[in-house]
């Protein structure tokens, strides 16, 4: 027999959000705007920017190389900011990249909120900003990394809620008596991979190759979208087959 409190669970879909929602990373575009108003010094910045050269020429840089060099350097300049400062960055981040986002997710995000899922966003960055888009896309809840506050500005203490996605959505199920039955989930990375293993219907959206190769291990749905086209790939009879393309 079914209780009332099991009739009212909702099923969810949980989303990753910088690379999976937004195209691009925030806490890279915080970075670029904060040096652009020079809160970033030059030689700082060249420093992150070659990073990103040796990563996008394939030529001995990693993408989590350059992604680490990055965030060490906006948590340098974080503690040397006022509330206000940062708040001017993230809002024009914000309003810069709110709408550069993929379109399958985004029409996914639609599809599911009308036909009554709850919607979680956990992103490994900044929380003020992760609530943003949070909020402009409807999230029901959301999660992010929390960097303690001083009276004035930043201490350097962090909670990184994203550390560990699958402990982090099994706390938001609970908080919010969730069901995992139907449940989807979206991302791209291998930080995804424990989250992606507890929902009904794990989905790998441009994936890079760790989560590549466990999304193919266990058939997961695969999405590509390049340029102005989606593919969209899915396990039968042991390989994948191209199932839609929009």
């Amino acid at each position: 027999m079914t209780n009332k409190s099991d009739a009212q669970r909702r099923p969810f879909a949980v989303f990753d959000i910088d690379g999976t929602l937004i195209r691009w990373q925030l806490y890279h575009a915080l970075a670029d705007n904060l040096a652009g108003s020079g809160d970033i010094g030059s030689t700082a910045y060249k420093t992150m920017k070659d990073a990103r050269m040796a990563w996008k020429r394939r030529n001995g840089g990693s993408f989590r190389d350059y992604e680490s060099r990055v965030i060490e350097l906006y948590e340098s300049v974080l503690k040397n900011l006022t509330h206000k400062q940062f708040e001017t960055a993230a809002q024009s981040v914000f309003e810069e990249y709110k709408d550069q986002v993929y379109i399958y997710t985004r029409d996914l995000i639609e599809k599911l909120k009308s036909e009554g899922y709850y919607l979680l966003a956990i992103s490994g960055s900044q929380t003020e900003i992760v609530a943003k888009i949070a909020e402009y896309y409807a999230f029901d809840d959301y999660v992010g990394t929390t960097y303690a506050r001083t009276a004035k500005g930043y201490s350097g203490e962090k909670t990184i809620g994203s550390l560990n996605k699958n402990q982090t959505l099994k706390q938001l199920v609970k908080k919010h008596n969730l069901d995992f039955n139907q449940s989807v989930g979206v991302g791209d990375s291998h930080s995804d991979i424990a989250m992606l293993k507890l929902v009904d219907f794990p989905i790998a959206l441009n994936p890079e190759a760790q989560l590549f190769k466990t999304a193919s291990k266990l058939g997961w749905t695969l999405v590509i979208e390049r340029k102005n086209m989606i593919y969209q790939l899915e396990r039968k009879d042991g390989e994948y087959q191209l199932v839609k393309t929009d």
